[in-house]
Parts: C-alpha cells; sequence; structure tokens
C-alpha cells in the first residue's frame, strides 16, 4: 500500500523518473514517511492504552528497594518501554536519584530508555525485518547491563550535581490515573498527540537523510569504504559520525535502511544507530545538567566502546 503511494505520487503525479536519483530518493522519503507515520500512531496509542494502568513512576516506584540485579533489569526494561528520547530521559534519571535507586542501575536505564522501545522495534522490524530489530534490541539490552555495571564500578555518586539529591519527590501533586475504557482512551490520544509532536520532526529529518542517501551516494562508494568488515576503521567511524547528530530510534530507522540498501554492514548500521540514540551531543549538554564533566566522559567513553564492539562483533559474525 505505501509503495503504491509513493510509486503513484513520484511517477505519476510528480512525474518524475523512478530510475533517476531524484526520483529514487523521493519515492524513498514518500514510502519511509507515510509509513512510519501510521505505524507511530497506531503503536503508540495500543501502548497508551497499556500505560494508563502502568505508568513509568508506578514502575520506578517498585524499583525502589528491589536487589540490585532485579533493580538493574527492571530499570532496563522500564527503559525499553518508555518511548522517550535522551532528553526526555533526564527527569527520570533524576526520579531514579530520588527514590535512593543505585547510580549503576540509574545508567543502565538512561542507556536503554533512548536506544529502545516498543515503538522503535514495531517500525524497526516491518521497515527492516524482524531479524535486524531482534538483534538491535538484544545488543541495545546487553550495552544498557554492562554499561551501567561498568558505570557503577568507577562510584560515579561522587559526580551528580549537588542539587540533584536536594529536589522533593513531590508525591502530593500527583493525581491517580483513570483507568476507565474513555479515561485510557483520552490518556492514549494524549500520548500520540505529545510524542508525535515532540518527535515528528526528527521523523522527517532522518527520513531525508535516508532519502538522499539512497538517492544519491553510489553504492560502489559505500560498499568500497563502509561495506565490509574488513574495513576496521568504518564502525568507530560510524560511532564518531553519530555524535553531532540528534535523533530518536525511531527518527534514526529510515537512514539505516538507507545504509543497509546500500550495502553497508550490518554492525556498522547497528553501532551508528546506537550512536545518534544515545550517544549524540545534544544528550551529552543535557546530561550535563545533572552530571560533572567526569562523569559524562566516562558515560560516553563507555558507550562509545560498546557500540565499536557490539559493531565489530555483529560484523565478524555476518
Amino acid at each position: 500500500m505505501f509503495d503504491l503511494l509513493a510509486t503513484w505520487l513520484t511517477r505519476d503525479v510528480m512525474g518524475l523518473d523512478m530510475a533517476s536519483h531524484a526520483g529514487s530518493a523521493v519515492h524513498f522519503f514518500i514510502q519511509d514517511v507515510t509509513k512510519i507515520f501510521v505505524l507511530l500512531v497506531v503503536v503508540i496509542y495500543v501502548m497508551g492504552l497499556l500505560r494508563a494502568i502502568l505508568s513509568p513512576e508506578r514502575v520506578r516506584d517498585y524499583v525502589r528497594g528491589k536487589p540490585k540485579w532485579l533493580s538493574r533489569v527492571l530499570a532496563i526494561m522500564l527503559g525499553a518501554v518508555t518511548p522517550f528520547c535522551s532528553c526526555s530521559s533526564v527527569p527520570l534519571f533524576i526520579g531514579f536519584v530520588e527514590a535512593g535507586i543505585p547510580l549503576g542501575v540509574t545508567f543502565s536505564f538512561l542507556i536503554a530508555s533512548p536506544m529502545i522501545n516498543e515503538v522503535a522495534v514495531v517500525i524497526l522490524a516491518s521497515v527492516l525485518g524482524w531479524k535486524l530489530a531482534l538483534l538491535y534490541v538484544a545488543a541495545g539490552l546487553l550495552v544498557a547491563f554492562v554499561g551501567g555495571v561498568v558505570m557503577e564500578w568507577f562510584k560515579p555518586a561522587r559526580w551528580v550535581e549537588e542539587y540533584v539529591w536536594k529536589i522533593e519527590m513531590g508525591e502530593a501533586t500527583r493525581l491517580e490515573a483513570d483507568t476507565s475504557l474513555q479515561g485510557r482512551h483520552r490518556y492514549a490520544l494524549g500520548e500520540v498527540r505529545e510524542i508525535v509532536g515532540r518527535i515528528w520532526k526528527w521523523v522527517v529529518a532522518g527520513v531525508a537523510v535516508g532519502a538522499l542517501f539512497h538517492g544519491f551516494v553510489p553504492q560502489a562508494w559505500v560498499v568500497e569504504h563502509l561495506g565490509g568488515e574488513d574495513n576496521w576503521w568504518a564502525v568507530p567511524g560510524a560511532v564518531l559520525l553519530g555524535v553531532p547528530l540528534y535523533s530518536n530510534a525511531t527518527g534514526v530507522i529510515p537512514v539505516a535502511e538507507a545504509m543497509l540498501g546500500k550495502g553497508v554492514a550490518i554492525g556498522t548500521t547497528l553501532a551508528f544507530m546506537m550512536s545518534i540514540a544515545a550517544l549524540s551531543l545534544p544528550e551529552m549538554l543535557i546530561l550535563r545538567k545533572v552530571i560533572k564533566w567526569p562523569a559524562l566522559a566516562l558515560y560516553a567513553a563507555v558507550l562509545a566502546v560498546a557500540f565499536t564492539l557490539v559493531g565489530w562483533g555483529f560484523n565478524l559474525l555476518s
């Protein structure tokens, strides 16, 4: 359906040659924009119905007081089911600190939240297939778990800004969720408006970059420089390339689609996706508001090394 619509608009309405660079790029853009936004609305609405009962804050409170290994698993699960970009994850990071949850566990949440969520997984699977979606999720969960453990080794509590420890929880201002069918419907619609309103520009930007890459970058150049596992520098290069960019796991999917279509190795593509979602410069600047420079540098280094190892590992396996 999406392919037919994109073909009709590109070829019949705009009169572009589908085999040309411009025609190929425009077709890619229209097809992915329509597909991703339809899936965004449907998946966010369905998950909103479920979240009307189980809010992230309730799960956060449940994490408090549990054994550390269980707290880490629960924190990663919470991060994986909240479709937040890194900017939105910081308030919950502060909430974890306020609740007395160990910082290593909190960092596991902070790594998982922007990288993995059910919206991105569904869209990733529909665009690139379940195999790549499951590989991405597995790699993200592993990085979140190990990354949190490594951060904990360095005792990062000494590098948290003092004001974070002093913020009061404000439990008295919470409102009970309306769990009636109509209440869940209103909540789900609110989730669609709020999340789509927040990320739509990043999705469009990601699709536009993917379309330009798909239509205008020669495949021979891509294969030569990024395509094979023999190009060991391609993975760390992809991680570094993702740092100045800013998007979320959903917005980067079209770029990954275009990269794989041109022959970029799967590990290089996964490393690039993870870097944009969790290691971007804007996220670093936002995190600086709650942690000091040593913790920020350690966090960036741990993720950069983890993403590079993941990329190399998948390139070797593929």
